[in-house]
C-alpha cells in the first residue's frame, strides 16, 4: 500500500450564483489528498494518513476518500476545525488563501504518528503541511522512523507566502530530501530551495547529491524532465487538454509516477536506485496523462482508471 501522508482540506472554489456575484464551492482537497484520491482512482492500493475533522467538512473528506477506495484506517480524528482554502482562478491558474490555524490536520504532533503496518510499503509527502507547525514536524518524524526500509516521494509544493520560519523549513526539507527516494518539484520549487546564481542543471545536480535516487522537474506546459542519480535524463513533453483549472495538475501527475511504477515492481528502494531510464519516462508519460484529464475539469478531479 502507498500511505500518503499530509493534508486534506476543502478547496472552495468560486462559482457564479443567480444574483450575480461569485459564490464558493466546497470541493474536497489539499496536495497529499489529491494524490491519495488520483492513486485509489487508479485502482492502486493507496491510503492517507492525515488530521480530519469531525465537522461537516472532515465527513466530506473521509466519504470522499472512502469513495475513491482509499485506506482510511490511518486517519487521526479529533473535534478540530478542518482546513478551508479559498481559491481565486486567474486565467485557469489558482491561487490560494487559507484558514488553518488551529485545524485538525495542522495541529498534529509527533507523539500522534502511529506505527505503521507493514502492508505499507511506500510513503509520499507534501504540500504544506511540511511547512505548518506542529504537524511539519510530526510527519518529518514520521518519515526518519518509518521510511528507512519503504520507498518515499516527496513534492514540496512550496508556497512561500505559506511559510514563517524558512531557516526551520529549508533545514527540514533538507533531512526529508536526504531520507527520500524521488523528489518532485516544480522550477519554481527547485529556484526557492536552491537561490544561488546557478544553471537549473547545476540545481539539479545538488539536490540529487543530497540523496535522493531521482528527481523529476516539472515545469508547466513545458512538460517534465526525469533526472536519475546515476546520470541518466528523459523528458516528457506535457499532454494537450482544454484546460478547466489546474487545481490538482501536480498532484495527480505524482499519483500517475507512482502508479505506473507500483504496477511495474519498481516502487522499492533498490529498483529506484538502479532505474532504467525508459522505465522513469514510461511512468512520466502515464503521470502526464492522468494530469491533462484533472486540469480539463473543475477542481482537483483525478480521472478513474477506465476513463484512461
Amino acid at each position: 500500500m502507498i500511505l500518503c501522508c499530509g493534508e486534506a482540506l476543502i478547496d472552495m472554489i468560486p462559482a457564479p450564483t443567480v444574483d450575480g456575484p461569485d459564490g464558493f464551492v466546497p470541493h474536497p482537497g489539499g496536495a497529499v489528498f489529491n494524490t491519495a484520491i488520483a492513486l485509489g482512482r487508479l485502482g492502486v492500493r493507496s491510503g492517507m494518513l492525515t488530521g480530519l475533522s469531525s465537522d461537516m467538512f472532515g465527513r466530506q473528506l473521509a466519504e470522499t476518500l472512502k469513495a475513491s477506495h482509499v485506506d482510511t484506517s490511518l486517519v487521526i480524528q479529533s473535534g478540530r476545525p478542518t482546513t478551508l482554502a479559498f481559491v481565486r482562478l486567474v486565467a485557469g491558474h489558482a491561487a490560494y488563501c487559507f484558514f488553518d490555524e488551529n485545524s485538525a490536520g495542522r495541529m498534529l504532533k509527533p507523539s500522534d504518528m502511529p506505527r505503521l503496518p507493514a502492508e505499507v510499503s511506500a510513503l509520499f509527502f507534501g504540500g504544506i503541511s511540511l511547512a505548518s507547525e506542529p504537524c511539519a514536524e510530526a510527519y518529518s518524524a514520521l518519515l526518519e522512523r518509518e521510511g528507512p526500509d519503504r520507498a518515499v516521494m516527496i513534492d514540496p509544493n512550496i508556497r512561500p507566502r505559506f511559510i514563517q520560519d524558512i531557516k526551520q523549513y529549508r533545514a527540514r526539507l533538507d533531512r526529508m530530501v536526504a531520507r527520500a527516494d524521488i523528489v518532485k518539484a516544480s522550477d519554481e520549487d527547485l529556484n526557492w530551495l536552491l537561490p544561488q546564481p546557478l544553471s537549473l542543471g547545476g540545481k539539479v545536480s545538488i539536490l540529487l547529491e543530497r540523496g535522493p535516487s531521482l528527481l523529476i522537474l516539472t515545469r508547466g506546459g513545458e512538460g517534465a524532465t526525469g533526472f536519475l542519480a546515476n546520470g541518466g535524463e528523459v523528458h516528457v513533453p506535457a499532454v494537450r487538454a482544454q484546460i478547466s483549472d489546474t487545481v490538482g495538475a501536480g498532484d495527480t501527475f505524482n499519483a500517475g509516477v507512482l502508479a505506473k511504477l507500483s504496477e511495474l515492481g519498481r516502487l522499492t528502494k533498490p529498483e529506484l536506485a538502479a532505474l532504467p531510464p525508459e522505465i522513469l519516462q514510461q511512468a512520466m508519460k502515464h503521470g502526464a496523462r492522468v494530469a491533462a484529464v484533472t486540469v480539463s475539469r473543475a477542481g482537483a478531479n483525478p480521472p478513474w482508471a477506465g476513463e484512461l
